[in-house]
């Protein structure tokens, strides 16, 4: 059997101006691996935010699980779990993470204006998603100069029970490129999900696994640019090239497809 026979012809990566209806779907119904949105926020605006965090102090996750150092500015609610139930410290760190935000004193909300874009032609709302009747995180900003390890999220296996209010059929990741290195920072992603047998290749302490867990599975690469957004499937493997020459700052968030036709999100 040749190569070209042994591909997937569902798993690509869009790229389109506007975010459609019909392009969720397709990636919520694995038609598509993911959608790439260039220009999706205006420069100046970018730029604006970008200006602001360069400034700011970035807390590190912590480095027993997740290394090379990861900075980011804001939480998110995977460093806060603990034996598969969010810990209850994640609520002090929400509060904490939108004092910081609004400290920034930026002339519109990133989170908010990406919310909006998402939704401009999906018909149900975007908006933040709720656990116990209380708002989760809206985002984070995040700075990975040294690369993600491959790995995949998937709420649904990392967290007991529901992690929302809410019933959820299929998840996405988010991030908007504010600032790119001169080389280096791809995203890569797997055609390849979890199974028992990839614990084998779990890394000691780690969120991450070594990458002959992903075996020959067909992958792309994907080149970050400022303004662009990115919606994928985070449930393949996946994982980020180190950074050169420069700084790979991005905001990001987890998006839930919802049992009634809603999409919502969390830090």
């Amino acid at each position: 059997m040749s190569p070209v026979d042994l591909h997937d012809p569902h798993f690509f990566a869009v790229t389109t101006p506007v975010l459609r209806r019909a392009q969720i779907a397709d990636l919520a119904a694995g038609r598509c691996a993911a959608i790439r949105v260039p220009d999706f926020v205006p420069a100046a605006l970018c730029d604006e935010v970008l200006d602001a965090l360069v400034g700011a102090e970035f807390d590190s996750y912590g480095e027993e699980r997740v290394y090379p150092q990861v900075m980011r500015f804001g939480v998110g609610v995977s460093d806060h779990r603990e034996d598969g139930r969010v810990a209850d410290g994640y609520w002090d760190a929400v509060e904490s993470s939108r004092k910081a935000w609004a400290a920034l004193d930026l002339s519109f909300d990133p989170f908010e204006l990406c919310r909006a874009r998402l939704g401009e032609h999906w018909p149900g709302a975007v908006a933040v998603g709720t656990r116990d009747g209380k708002e989760m995180g809206a985002g984070v900003a995040r700075e990975p100069n040294g690369g993600f390890q491959v790995h995949y999220d998937d709420a649904s296996r990392e967290f007991s029970g529901t992690l929302l209010d809410a019933h959820l059929i299929a998840q996405f990741a988010f991030n908007l490129y504010l600032s790119v290195p001169e080389s280096g920072g791809e995203t890569v992603v797997w055609r390849h999900r979890w199974s028992p047998a990839d614990e084998q290749f779990r890394l000691p302490g780690s969120y991450g696994f070594g990458e002959a867990v992903v075996g020959s599975a067909e992958s792309f690469e994907l080149a970050p640019s400022p303004g662009e957004a990115l919606l994928f499937d985070p449930r393949n493997f996946h994982a980020v090239r180190p950074s050169r020459g420069g700084r790979r700052i991005a905001l990001g968030f987890s998006l839930g497809l919802t049992d009634t036709g809603e999409i919502l999100v969390w830090g």
